[in-house]
């Protein structure tokens, strides 16, 4: 089976990002030239472990490769400054030094809390990304964004440091829960809806087959997204301009979740489909942004199960409209004490706005069914 291999160029240097089918089985051999000793540290969770970790582990074992294994305990709670500090205590008494790699094996959450663990451990280790989510696959296991959560928000606490290599093995997207599933799927609509309606187009017509389990699917779905994040982290590593476009539905999103204290209640790509949505109407109250497009976007998004605005929600909880502007003002865009958001001018086509009246937002909220 051939690997798909997405380049992601950074200044002078960069990586790439392998997809392909049977990746975890031939991880050890990718990863031995890359190691300054045949020594690694797999940081995993207990639900990756076991669905996915005996693959991987037989890949180091196949080419020589000694490793040792921190398995954490899963969701988001995982991505705090007690989790960190655990984390860097473990792979300090392993030896770890800071020539060696460790390798983010899971989700987001692990991919996050590993990166950052790798970007001040010795004041800087390289790290793998070996993502098993499709979320992690499409958007938080490339362009070196690593963080643990604070009380106040979400990734307020964090550097960038990026992989030295990413390993998105397809295969192992068959043992995700659908809703975990659909959660990363959100992300993949992201790239369509802020620069590429012909991908959104492809993803109205072939999304419900990814979510099936088409692998071609998949694997389409999953490069398309790689590429294009990596096209604007290659021009923006450190989000000063075009980057921020990918946090589209992301500052509504965060508010969401953190009103929900980062609770199985909203998952990330469940929140970021839902501030998507708030982000289209935003802009179409705002009218910058057709009523149709909106519209579009969020029938997709319900057509797959997705939230497409408050009311669909789990639960359907009576959000705050202060409670969510305040939140979402420690957003990492606030500058000056203004908030900067994503909108659109048509589905395909984002743009970044700077200076929003956080009363015009309040209000929008209000109309949005917050309280």
């Amino acid at each position: 089976m051939t690997t798909d291999i997405c380049p992601v160029r950074i200044g002078v240097g960069g990586y790439d990002i392998h997809i392909g089918e049977g990746l975890l089985e031939q991880a050890g051999a990718m990863l031995a030239p890359r190691l300054a000793r045949p020594f690694t540290v797999i940081v995993t969770d207990r639900h990756v472990d076991r669905a996915q970790g005996d693959r991987l582990e037989q890949g180091l074992a196949a080419a020589g490769v000694d490793f040792r294994k921190v398995v954490l305990e899963p969701g988001e709670h995982a991505k705090s400054l007690r989790s960190l500090e655990g984390l860097l205590e473990e792979l300090i008494d392993f030896g770890v030094e800071r020539r060696d790699m460790i390798l983010a094996f899971g989700g987001g959450v692990v991919g996050d809390l590993t990166g950052f663990a790798a970007a001040i451990l010795r004041r800087g280790c390289r790290f793998a990304q070996i993502p098993t989510t499709l979320l992690a696959q499409v958007d938080s296991a490339v362009g070196g964004k690593t963080a643990v959560n604070s009380a106040k928000g979400k990734n307020l606490i964090g550097a960038f440091h990026q992989p030295a290599i990413v390993i998105a093995d397809i295969t192992a997207l068959t043992t995700l829960p659908g809703r975990e599933l659909k959660a990363g799927y959100a992300e993949i609509v992201k790239y369509g809806a802020l620069g590429d309606e012909p991908f959104f187009a492809w993803l109205e017509k072939r999304g419900g087959d990814l979510l099936a389990g088409d692998a071609a699917a998949r694997r389409v779905a999953v490069k398309r997204s790689c590429e294009s994040k990596a096209e604007i982290v290659g021009a923006d590593e450190r989000e000063t301009g075009v980057r921020a476009l990918l946090n589209l539905g992301h500052t509504f999103g965060h508010a969401l979740e953190a009103s929900l204290g980062y609770s199985d209640r909203l998952l990330h790509g469940e929140a970021v489909a839902a501030g998507m949505a708030l982000a289209f109407d935003f802009s179409v109250y705002r009218r910058n942004c057709p009523p149709a497009d909106a519209a579009r976007l969020k029938a997709h998004l319900a057509a797959v199960g997705l939230p497409a605005g408050l009311k669909d929600i789990s639960g359907a909880p009576q959000f705050s409209a202060d409670e969510l502007l305040a939140r979402m003002m420690q957003d990492k865009k606030v500058e000056g004490g203004a908030l900067t958001l994503i909108l659109l001018r048509r589905l395909g086509e984002a743009f970044i706005e700077k200076d929003v009246d956080a009363a015009t937002i309040l209000e929008f909220l209000k109309s949005a069914g917050a309280r």
